[in-house]
């Protein structure tokens, strides 16, 4: 997984944090997405689990490299099986 493919892996597993989002209660919020939907991901911090909306979100997802990739979550919206088929331009 680089930075550049990571539109088109599983999210799942990873560790992010939200940067922006229109609600700001969770801006800041960090912690490991453990489910994912076509409008959503569930993000635990351990002792709790939020669903945040893809399309008014800003992530940082922390890859198993060590690196940080910024993503928009309105490139996320959609099923992540259908992702994995698309041609994702670069950025």
């Amino acid at each position: 997984m680089s930075p550049q493919s990571i539109l088109r892996h599983e999210v799942i597993g990873l560790k992010v944090r939200i940067a922006k989002t229109k609600n700001r209660e969770l801006v800041g919020l960090a912690g490991k997405v453990v489910d994912e939907t076509k409008n959503t991901l569930t993000i635990s911090n351990g002792s709790r689990s939020m669903i945040v909306p893809k399309d008014t979100a800003m992530f940082y997802f922390h890859l198993p490299t060590g690196e940080i990739v910024g993503v928009d979550g309105r490139r996320l919206v959609g099923r992540s099986e259908d992702r994995v088929k698309i041609q994702v331009r670069r950025w």
